[in-house]
């Protein structure tokens, strides 16, 4: 019965793995796709490096493709099927663009993983505790397999959606101190925001995807107010918000820029001060269990040890 247990966590390690693998290389694929575009644009009129056309490719990377691509079309024919609300498709492909999957297939491999790992785990539970517990627990076991199967993509995605939150967060008041220099140099706002776009793309690139994005809804849009709005709504982000409503407001109403922009900078570099004083404070209590744990009973054993030792040689002797 060792055997299965050791076998069963070896079947589940071994399943999370290869989908988490998985979407982790569609990440870093689109992370890969990114920068060679980023490239493409310095180096426009330069001669590009020949390809050797009859190089082979690898097989392992082919059996890779292979596996993914059938993933990503089951995934993308429930998807297409009705059975998921266009709500739920819709938040689900939001959430897969702020954690950096922008390819037309991140949904259909989401969906995909999440219904092989749905699908394959209960059943390797069930055929490795068969007939070694009761059936009660085997259906229990099976049913704990389905929902680490089912939320296992999902903390992948939240986790990657925290860290690009993280840093379009981090790099926003340098942004706005670059848009507040080109609106009191005189840009328009589009163009203001296609120069911060340009500037912070090897500095913050995430922030820099995010402002290509709405500089491109501008250069489409009739309505450029939907654009800004679209701004913060695409990241739920406290401070993009702020910032396209305070970009609605001066084109709304007509107030200057460079004043909003300068007042909404300090706000935000405020709030930065507070929560790195928050965070600072809260060390204390976060080292007392190291410390009562690991320091303490050091002290103890150094300041308390030669007294034990002197008392257990008087009651010995």
């Amino acid at each position: 019965m060792a055997d299965k247990f050791v076998l069963l966590a070896l079947g589940f390690t071994m399943l999370t793995a290869i989908t988490s693998w998985l979407l982790l290389r569609m990440y870093q694929d689109e992370e890969r796709t990114g920068l060679r575009l980023t490239g493409a644009r310095r180096g426009f009129g330069r001669r590009a490096p020949a390809v050797d056309a009859a190089r082979p490719q690898r097989p392992d990377h082919t059996v890779v493709l292979l596996l993914r691509d059938c993933i990503t079309r089951l995934g993308a024919l429930i998807a297409n099927s009705g059975l998921m609300p266009r709500t739920m498709l819709a938040d689900l492909k939001n959430t897969l663009i702020m954690s950096g999957m922008t390819s037309s297939g991140a949904l259909g491999m989401f969906i995909g993983s999440k219904l092989l790992l749905l699908t394959l785990l209960p059943l390797l539970t069930l055929f490795l505790l068969n007939g070694n517990v009761d059936p009660s627990t085997q259906y229990a076991a099976a049913a704990a397999a389905a929902a680490i199967g089912l939320l296992g993509p999902d903390w992948i995605a939240r986790k990657l959606r925290d860290r690009y939150i993280e840093r379009v967060q981090g790099g926003l008041p340098d942004a706005l101190d670059l848009l507040l220099i080109c609106a009191q140099s005189g840009l328009a706002l589009e163009s203001g925001l296609a120069r911060v776009e340009l500037e912070m793309r090897n500095v913050h690139p995430d922030l820099s995807w995010e402002l290509a994005q709405t500089v491109a809804e501008l250069q489409v849009m009739s309505d450029s107010r939907i654009a800004l709005a679209n701004l913060g709504t695409r990241t739920a982000l406290d401070g993009l918000k702020r910032l396209s409503s305070t970009l609605i407001q001066t084109m709304q109403f007509g107030t200057p820029l460079s004043e909003a922009l300068r007042l909404l900078a300090l706000e935000m570099r405020h709030e930065m001060m507070m929560n790195f004083e928050a965070k600072a404070a809260r060390l204390p209590v976060l080292l007392t269990l190291p410390m009562v744990v690991f320091i303490m009973p050091s002290v103890f054993i150094v300041i308390g040890g030669p007294a034990v030792i002197q008392l257990m040689r008087g009651f010995m002797a």
